[in-house]
């Protein structure tokens, strides 16, 4: 099941996006992907509703797709979790997953634009395979069962500003600014998606691709960065935890002219959970 928020920015409603491409609002029924909903487990509730579509209207075309996750709590990342994007960038391949957050207020829908901070530098983009908690976990003893936690997968593009991420140890200056977090266009649940450290994964800028890899280059596959965070932290039902991107970075191309600039076209993509396109743009 593929599931969806329309409307405008803040007052997204809830939806779920059928097989066949059709697009229903379950608002009558949800009221919100939040922490709450995935707490209470409701996709299960919600497969329910999508299989009768009682009180389901259809979604108008060219409504605006928002992030299909509302209101998480966290939104946590792995950096560094590629072999070949280590070895791009001139690092060591960590013996931990490499742990650090981005601010919710980052978070924007797929297709809504990156805002260039007025001060930025070296705009960069990052490919990423996402999931958010289903269950809220602690402290959890392995790595055994820690997939049944994760109610489902979705795109994320870590959009970064590098000369604002090397100030300084903490990487958050140059990960959280408005729009540095586009999700969607979906959350697809792990029955729909399958095997998640398979997934294909691409970058164009300008129609040029820039990453190319595979889920199955990760260093820290999924139930371990599950059972890893949930040693220093509590992950709720809702978190949004994004893995890491793989090679072909900006910052990894040691050509200043690889960075993003005003009016450049990002277009990212995972196998199975859809695609973004951003354009560059400055706050109007």
């Amino acid at each position: 099941m593929k599931l969806i928020r329309f409307g405008e920015p803040g007052r997204e409603k809830p939806g779920v996006q059928l097989d066949d491409g059709t697009r229903i609002d379950v608002s009558h029924h949800i009221p919100d992907y939040n922490p709450d909903f995935f707490a209470a487990g409701g996709i299960a509730r919600l497969t329910g509703i999508a299989a009768s579509r009682t009180n389901c209207p259809v979604v108008p075309n060219g409504m605006r797709i928002g992030p299909p996750v509302g209101n998480p709590g966290k939104f946590v990342a792995i950096g560094l979790n590629y072999r070949n994007h280590a070895k791009e960038v001139g690092a060591e391949i960590p013996k931990e997953p490499e742990v650090f957050t981005k601010y919710t207020t980052c978070i924007c829908g797929p297709d809504d634009g990156i805002i260039i901070p007025r001060t930025s530098g070296k705009m960069d983009y990052e490919v990423e395979l996402a999931f958010v908690m289903g269950r809220t976990v602690r402290d959890l003893p392995s790595e055994d069962g820690a997939l049944e936690h994760v109610a489902g997968y979705l795109l994320c593009n870590d959009v970064t500003d590098r000369d604002f991420q090397f100030r300084g140890s903490q990487w958050v200056r140059g990960k959280s600014h408005d729009s540095f977090g586009p999700l969607g266009p979906w959350l697809v649940t792990p029955d729909e998606l399958g095997d998640p450290h398979t997934l294909d994964l691409e970058t164009k800028v300008n129609g040029e691709t820039r990453q190319k890899s595979n889920t199955a280059d990760f260093i820290f596959n999924i139930p371990h960065i599950i059972w890893y965070c949930s040693q220093f932290f509590t992950l709720e039902a809702g978190d949004v935890v994004t893995t890491g991107t793989p090679e072909g970075v900006a910052i990894g191309m040691k050509d200043p002219g690889a960075f993003l600039k005003e009016g450049d076209t990002v277009e990212v993509t995972v196998s199975r959970l859809g695609k973004q396109t951003q354009l560059l743009r400055r706050r109007g």
